[in-house]
């Protein structure tokens, strides 16, 4: 295949296609041939506006989506669970963090710690023996403490040992 010289302009499709379609009579290029082809082009041709915006000043940043923080998608989760039972579907990673984050009242606020015991219940197997284990931890860690935010821990430490106990 012969190889062409870089035009400082970007070319229309039309153009391209008229190209390809030439090289293919000349030099018999498959289907697949001719899509390779077309994507090259096409890559040169954006690398191409890509290096004009450069030049003018341009920046192309692309912003990304914001997304939802692990206490909202958390939330979320929970109120779907509570109110939405028949749509409602196990999610592994919602569990965990909400497991691993639920004695923090600022990222598991009081309103969606109630649902939250309520989920809890429902809990089975070595989960439910590990959180158990980790609300013992959290009051033992919290029984020197005389913070606030400790005894607010504690206390719903006690609450899941309670509901997980009986």
């Amino acid at each position: 295949m012969k190889k062409k010289k870089k035009k400082s302009k970007v070319e229309e499709p039309e153009e391209v296609l008229s190209e390809v379609q030439g090289e293919e009579d000349e030099e018999g290029l498959t289907p697949e041939e001719r899509r390779i082809l077309e994507r090259k082009i096409k890559k040169e041709r954006k690398k191409e506006e890509k290096q004009q915006m450069k030049e003018a000043g341009v920046s192309a940043q692309e912003t990304e989506p914001v997304k939802p923080s692990g206490s909202e998608m958390a939330q979320d989760y929970l109120t779907c669970w509570s109110k939405n039972r028949k749509d409602w579907r196990f999610q592994k990673t919602r569990q965990t963090w909400l497991l691993q984050h639920m004695f923090d009242s600022d990222k598991v606020p009081d309103e969606f710690f109630a649902v939250l015991l309520e989920y809890l219940d429902g809990l089975k197997g070595g989960a439910r023996e590990t959180t158990v284990k980790a609300a013992e931890s959290v009051i033992r860690d919290c029984e020197d403490s005389e913070d606030s935010a400790a005894a607010v821990k504690a206390g719903r430490a006690r609450e899941v040992i309670q509901l997980l106990s009986s």
